[in-house]
């Protein structure tokens, strides 16, 4: 019974997001092919949900798929036909290696500069991981 009670207490002390149950649910890109280009509709807000810079990841998809892209009002229209398992594929793979703590597993995380290092720094664990060079 003493245990019960202690643990209550440990919980009610607890920070709020860490008691939650919420689950943090990774954005999935909306693409669609038309012609000879792919045009992924979601591109500006599924940034915006793991917390990334536009430009980091624009550069990581033109790199890997070796083609040229335009982003314009939130949308990248990109040179080829890439369908959306591709295109999801690569993105979790961008996912797994920028956002992603490579510890923990969890999206809480930040690119900071350390030696002129970038390296991810994860807010829920506080582990450092050097990152791969975009470009």
């Amino acid at each position: 019974m003493e245990y019960d009670k202690m643990l209550n207490r440990l919980y009610m002390s607890l920070p709020e997001r860490t008691v939650s149950k919420e689950r943090f649910e990774l954005p999935v890109l909306d693409s669609s092919v038309q012609g000879k280009k792919t045009i992924i509709r979601n591109f500006s807000q599924a940034l915006k949900a793991v917390k990334r810079e536009e430009k980091q990841f624009y550069k990581y998809l033109t790199k890997e798929t070796a083609t040229a892209a335009v982003l314009d009002e939130g949308k990248l229209t990109m040179v080829g036909k890439f369908y959306p398992d591709q295109l999801g594929k690569l993105f979790t793979n961008y996912l797994n290696e920028y956002v992603l703590c490579h510890e923990c597993k969890k999206p809480d995380t930040e690119i900071i500069e350390r030696n002129g290092i970038k390296v991810l720094k994860c807010t829920a664990c506080g582990a450092l991981s050097p990152l791969k060079k975009i470009g």
